[in-house]
């Protein structure tokens, strides 16, 4: 897997969704919260909370909602690395989940694959534990991160509604307003921020309050 490389003024978690330049599907769309209960049950089975023994580390890890996070926490604040194997598969989560919601949310009419990248593209920077990461912060990043959390509750509520008046615009024109759209991705790219600092503890660089790429 090839993961980019971030520049000093590129933030190195990168989402962005294909805008839809063709119709969207009338028809999916207004029964897409239905649709897409097979999905979200495949997405939950694999999102379960876990706890396991690794035998190559000797590290525990532990899942919260299919994240592994106690693990990094443990080999980066007593080993200073990040393995690479639990990078991937916490990167590849986030992708799969953010391709159910992007779907979920009207942006995309292709089912959401559990491999295939499709519309949404997802990248971290895959970080040097020992030179890029302070052993101690992961204790507290998700302190620091609450004025985000805070910030997030109102701008999904906001998501929400605005997803609400997508779904009107799509039954009747068939196409996702240009701004709605911009907005919804905005957000989904400011959580998924939040997450890779606070949770997933793949970069130490604080979350810009920002909606922009």
């Amino acid at each position: 897997m090839s993961t980019p490389t971030a520049t000093p003024s590129t933030y190195p978690v990168q989402l962005t969704v294909d805008y839809p330049d063709h119709p969207l599907n009338r028809l999916t769309s207004a029964f897409r919260i239905f649709v897409a209960i097979p999905i979200l049950i495949v997405l939950g089975a694999v999102s379960g909370s876990s706890l396991g023994w690794s035998q190559h580390s000797g590290a525990a890890m532990s899942g919260a909602g299919g994240m592994l996070f106690l693990g990094p926490l443990l080999m980066i604040l007593f080993r200073r690395k990040y393995p690479r194997w639990w990078f991937d598969w916490n990167l590849e989560l986030q992708r799969f989940t953010n391709r159910v919601v992007a779907y979920v949310a009207l942006m995309d009419d292709r089912y959401p694959s559990t491999d295939d990248e499709q519309a949404v593209h997802l990248d971290y920077v895959y970080p040097d534990a020992s030179r890029d990461l302070n052993r101690w912060l992961p204790l507290v990043k998700w302190l620091l991160a609450i004025p985000h959390f805070i910030v997030l509750i109102f701008l999904w509520i906001a998501a929400l509604v605005v997803i609400v008046l997508a779904w009107f615009a799509i039954l009747f024109t068939g196409s996702y307003p240009r701004g709605m759209f911009d907005f919804v991705e905005g957000v989904l790219r400011w959580g998924q921020r939040v997450i890779a600092y606070a949770l997933l503890l793949v970069t130490d660089r604080y979350p810009p309050f920002s909606l922009a790429a």
